[in-house]
């Protein structure tokens, strides 16, 4: 079941955030990761949408949109990868919104594949301030 994500839910969010980024950007060290986690819990899942694909009382994964428009974060616990869940998350906002766009970086192969084959188009090549390291936006529009 997707549904609206709640207070409650933070914790669990982030720890599949926390493990999921890190295994997805592997060529970006843990501590980049593990010094932006306040960040992402404090700034970018408050401003956010997020919804959360839950199978029983268990969050497998979430997917937060910024200002409507922006996939911000799609992740999904490391255990339960593969497994289509990132699909019916992806499937759900591209149909609650109109145009989206994410950032996704380049040496992320597997993530920028899985876009694609949504629907989603790389409209820039850019490098990501923060990091250093190049990244796609991709543009998905219904």
């Amino acid at each position: 079941m997707i549904r609206k994500s709640n207070d409650e839910d933070i914790n669990k969010i982030m720890e599949i955030w926390k493990e999921s980024t890190i295994k997805a950007h592997e060529f970006i060290s843990k501590e980049y990761w593990k010094s932006n986690y306040n960040t992402v819990k404090n700034e970018y899942i408050p401003i956010s949408d997020t919804f959360v694909y839950e199978d029983g009382q268990e969050i497998k994964g979430f997917i937060s949109i910024i200002d409507k428009s922006f996939i911000g974060a799609l992740f999904i616990n490391t255990n339960y990868q593969n497994l289509g869940i990132g699909g019916k998350l992806l499937d759900y906002v591209t149909k609650e919104y109109k145009n989206l766009s994410l950032a996704v970086y380049k040496d992320n192969k597997e993530a920028v594949v899985f876009y694609n084959k949504k629907g989603f188009k790389i409209v820039e090549e850019q490098i990501n301030e923060d990091s250093g390291f190049k990244e796609y936006i991709m543009e998905y529009s219904n």
